[in-house]
C-alpha cells in the first residue's frame, strides 16, 4: 500500500469536470479507454501492478477520488491507494480471440468505476494468441484523450521507448499556442461579426433527424478500424490541400454513409462535432478542450469529392478560430450566469445541431514496448450520449490510425460494417492519390 503526497488537500473539480461528471446516469457511463494489445510474451498482472506502483508519484491525480459533496465536488489523496485493486485480471474463463475481445471490451466498458477509489482501471485480458490486451478505463472527468495517452506514456510504456506525440500529422490534437490569436488591433466590431459567425455555425440545426437519435440502453457495441496514417495524410494532402484530420472526417463519414444507406435509405448529409484540444505544454488540467462542428455530405459517393467538401468547412472553422471562440463564449457566459450557460450547454449537445462525434488524440509516433512486450495495437473507446448513439474515436500509433467505434447496439446494429466500410474509404482516397 502506498500514500502520496498530502492528505487533507482537496482540489476542486473544474467546470468541464464537473460538467462532465454530470453527463453519468442510470445508462451511461463517464469514461474513457483505451484498448493496448501486447504482442509476445505477456507480462502478467503482478508486474503490470509494479510498473504502475513505481510511477504513479509521477501522475498524482491517478491517487485522487471524489470527495465533497454532489453540489461541490472535490478531488482528495485517497489514502489507502493500492495499484493491485486498479490493475487486475478480467474475468474471462479462457483466453479469447480478437473477435470475442471486442465483446468483452464492450462488456468491461459498460461496467461502472468505483467512486470510493480513483477513477480508473486496467483489466487484463488474455489472448489465444498468447498476448494480452489491457482495457485501461479512466472517468472523463479524471482525464480526457490527451491527458489519458499522457498517462499512458507516464505509467506504461518503457523507457527506451519513444515518447515523442505524433503532432506534426495529426491537427486535431493541436495545441492552442499553434494557433494564430486574434490580435489586439482587431476592432470591436470585427470581434463582435466574428462571434456572430461563429455562433451561426455552432448552434445550426440539421434540416434532417439523426440517425443515431434514441433512448440510449445499457449496453454497448464495440468495432475496431486501423487505416494506413502517412499515406492518408499524403493523398489528402496531394488531392485537396487537406489535413490527416479532414482526412479522417471524410473516410468515417464514408463509412457512415454506407450504414445509413443500408440501413436508413439515401441520406443528405450530417453534422459531425470534432473535439479540439486546447491543452498547453506543461498543463495539468485533465479536460482542456473545445470543438467545431461541421457538415458531411453523405450523399457524395466520391471519396475524392467529399474530402475536398470537409476540406472547406474545417478551414473556414480553423481560419476564424472556431473552436477558441465557443470555449471563451461557454465560459463567459457560465460566469455571467450559470443557468444561460448550462442552456447554451444543452442546445449544443442536442441531435439537430450535431449527429456524431469524431475525436483524434496523438499516440505514440514510434513503436513501443510495455515491460519489453511491443505494443501490437492502441484504439481509444469514448462514451457515447444521450440521444447520440455512436461515438468514433481515433488514436495515432507507430505509422497508423486506429479507430474505435462504440455505439448503443439497438440503435446501430453492426457498428463493425462501419468501422469496414471507414477502412474501405481510406482505401479509395489513398488508390486516388
Amino acid at each position: 500500500m502506498r500514500q502520496h503526497g498530502a492528505m487533507h488537500e482537496e482540489i476542486p473539480l473544474t467546470g468541464e469536470d464537473r460538467a462532465i461528471l454530470a453527463l453519468e446516469g442510470p445508462t451511461l457511463v463517464g469514461h474513457t479507454c483505451k484498448v493496448v494489445v501486447l504482442a509476445g510474451e505477456a507480462p502478467p498482472t503482478a508486474a503490470l501492478a509494479e510498473r504502475v506502483s513505481a510511477r504513479i508519484a509521477q501522475a498524482p491525480a491517478l491517487t485522487r477520488r471524489l470527495g465533497g459533496t454532489v453540489a461541490e465536488p472535490v478531488w482528495i489523496e485517497d489514502a489507502e491507494f493500492d495499484p493491485r485493486a486498479h490493475v487486475l485480471d478480467a474475468h474471462v474463463a479462457a483466453p479469447l480471440d480478437r473477435s470475442k475481445l471486442r465483446v468483452e471490451v464492450a462488456r468491461l466498458f459498460a461496467e461502472r468505476l468505483d467512486r470510493d477509489r480513483p477513477l480508473w482501471r486496467i483489466d487484463r485480458v488474455q489472448l489465444r494468441d498468447g498476448g494480452c490486451a489491457l482495457v485501461w478505463r479512466i472517468h472523463h472527468a479524471l482525464a480526457d484523450g490527451s491527458t489519458a495517452m499522457r498517462y499512458a506514456r507516464t505509467l506504461l510504456w518503457d523507457a527506451s521507448s519513444d515518447h515523442r506525440d505524433d503532432r506534426s500529422q495529426v491537427d486535431g490534437g493541436r495545441r492552442a499556442a499553434d494557433q494564430r490569436a486574434m490580435t489586439n488591433e482587431q476592432d470591436q466590431v470585427r470581434r463582435r461579426a466574428h462571434l456572430a459567425r461563429c455562433f451561426a455555425r455552432e448552434f445550426a440545426r440539421s434540416v434532417r433527424d439523426s440517425p443515431f437519435d434514441g433512448r440510449i440502453g445499457a449496453r454497448r457495441e464495440i468495432a475496431f478500424a486501423t487505416v494506413p496514417l502517412v499515406e492518408l495524410h499524403d493523398a489528402a494532402k496531394a488531392l485537396a490541400g487537406a489535413t490527416l484530420n479532414d482526412a479522417l472526417l471524410s473516410v468515417v463519414s464514408g463509412g457512415l454513409r454506407r450504414w445509413i444507406e443500408r440501413h436508413h435509405g439515401p441520406v443528405g448529409s450530417v453534422r459531425v462535432k470534432v473535439p479540439v484540444s486546447l491543452h498547453h505544454e506543461g498543463e495539468d488540467a485533465g479536460n482542456r478542450d473545445s470543438f467545431f462542428s461541421v457538415s458531411v455530405p453523405l450523399a457524395e459517393p466520391n471519396a475524392v469529392a467529399r474530402l475536398r467538401a470537409v476540406r472547406a468547412a474545417t478551414a473556414v472553422r480553423k481560419a476564424e478560430h472556431d473552436a477558441e471562440a465557443m470555449d471563451t463564449l461557454l465560459r463567459r457566459l457560465r460566469e455571467v450566469s450559470p443557468e444561460l450557460g448550462r442552456f447554451c450547454e444543452r442546445v449544443e449537445r442536442s441531435p439537430r445541431t450535431f449527429a456524431v462525434n469524431i475525436s483524434n488524440v496523438p499516440g505514440p509516433r514510434e513503436p513501443v514496448s510495455v515491460l519489453g512486450a511491443p505494443v501490437g495495437s492502441l484504439h481509444s473507446i469514448a462514451e457515447i450520449a444521450e440521444h447520440h448513439a455512436l461515438r468514433v474515436a481515433a488514436v495515432s500509433f507507430a505509422g497508423s490510425l486506429c479507430l474505435g467505434f462504440c455505439a448503443d447496439p439497438e440503435i446501430v446494429q453492426d457498428v463493425r460494417s462501419m468501422a469496414e466500410g471507414t477502412e474501405i474509404e481510406a482505401t479509395a482516397l489513398i488508390a486516388a492519390a
